[in-house]
């Protein structure tokens, strides 16, 4: 019996002939012989949403979100296939969710597995609203208490601010990003601009990788562990923001 919202999502999606759960980039995905027909989402970059978004049958994308804007969304990257967003944190009902997420695996599965289908099943709605550090790990207050000296030092310098990045902490110098902190595979990562030429020297170490994204452009990951080297960081943090700054910004760092 589902108590929060995850275990909601999960009840329902593998409720369905063959369908499998699977990791893809942290966030749980549910696929029928290989076709994903729905992906469940927290945060996604910073969009404060716990949401469901499901292959939906054609023209389905349309008419809910135009009905209901405050619960349905468009995707980023499969809402032009149509696919749906829908919010699970705004009093729809469960029975309708598991119709949706039906509807879905209906348009993935084969025709011969789907008409296996028996009647769409019913859950107890979840009870449990989710805490703000589950919405956003970041904001747990061990973590807090492990960004605040990275916060302090990087405002420390010149000509520097603090915004958010895909909904990550990140600070930047003028109008460049030159440090940012976010969760990779459960984990608290920090990252710095280091050079391409220099990746190699530090993923020798096994605290250090490439991040996806932004890493073919120079830039390292931390894995900051729960007993930071503060001196290694603030050097990579002033290493980074040298390669960002302006002459006028360094000559106040210098002074």
């Amino acid at each position: 019996m589902a108590n929060d919202i995850a275990a909601a999502v999960r009840e329902i999606c593998l409720s369905f002939p063959e369908a499998e759960e699977y990791l893809s980039h942290g966030s749980p995905n549910f696929r029928v012989r290989g076709k994903t027909f729905a992906s469940y989402l927290v945060n996604h970059h910073g969009d404060g949403r716990v949401a469901l978004w499901l292959g939906a049958p054609s023209g389905a994308q349309e008419q809910w979100v135009g009905m209901q804007p405050e619960i349905f969304f468009v995707p980023p990257y499969v809402g032009h296939r149509g696919w749906l967003g829908v919010e699970l944190d705004k009093g729809l009902d469960w029975k309708q969710v598991a119709a949706l997420v039906r509807e879905a695996y209906e348009k993935a599965a084969p025709a011969a597995l789907a008409a296996k289908l028996g009647k769409t099943i019913v859950i107890r709605p979840p009870k449990a609203a989710l805490k703000p550090e589950e919405r956003d790990p970041l904001l747990a207050p061990a973590v807090q208490k492990l960004l605040q000296p990275l916060r302090e030092y990087c405002l420390s310098l010149p000509e520097t601010a603090e915004e958010p990045r895909f909904g990550s902490p990140s600070w930047r110098v003028g109008k460049r990003t030159f440090a940012t902190a976010w969760r990779y595979d459960e984990a608290l990562c920090f990252g710095f601009w280091v050079g391409v030429e220099q990746q190699g020297l530090y993923t020798g170490d096994a605290r250090f990788f490439i991040p996806p994204y932004m890493g073919h452009n120079g830039w390292i990951a931390l894995r900051v562990g729960a007993k930071p080297n503060w001196k290694e960081i603030r050097s990579l943090a002033l290493h980074s923001y040298r390669h960002f700054a302006l002459k006028r910004m360094l000559a106040q760092l210098d002074e």
